[in-house]
């Protein structure tokens, strides 16, 4: 996961717990400033997701091109919306949905 969020998404680690061996908590950073966290758990992600991760970018159409290069699965290809935003959807490599827009 930390792949996917990092090095494909460029979200900058901020924290992470403990800090040898495989991480139990890690924050990160994207863009200016927006921070979240993956958290490691034993339970397996339930079926039924109740949200969206939607993350920015400058070039709708060039992220989904890089996350498609790197086998990421893109659920919806990119398309003007009528609030004027370019938007598109994939899926994180647990299947959780990833929401990938610009504004127009």
């Amino acid at each position: 996961m930390l792949h996917f969020y990092g090095d494909l998404l460029g979200a900058r680690q901020t924290y992470r717990f403990p800090d040898d061996g495989p991480p139990a908590y890690v924050g990160l950073t994207l863009g200016a400033g927006s921070e979240f966290g993956l958290a490691a758990t034993e339970t397996p992600p339930s079926a039924r997701h109740h949200i969206d991760l939607c993350v920015y970018a400058d070039d709708c159409d060039a992220a989904v091109a890089h996350l498609r290069d790197h086998g990421v699965t893109i659920t919806e290809e990119p398309a003007d919306q009528p609030w004027g935003e370019r938007m598109a959807r994939a899926t994180d490599p647990d299947g959780n949905p990833l929401v990938i827009l610009a504004r127009l």
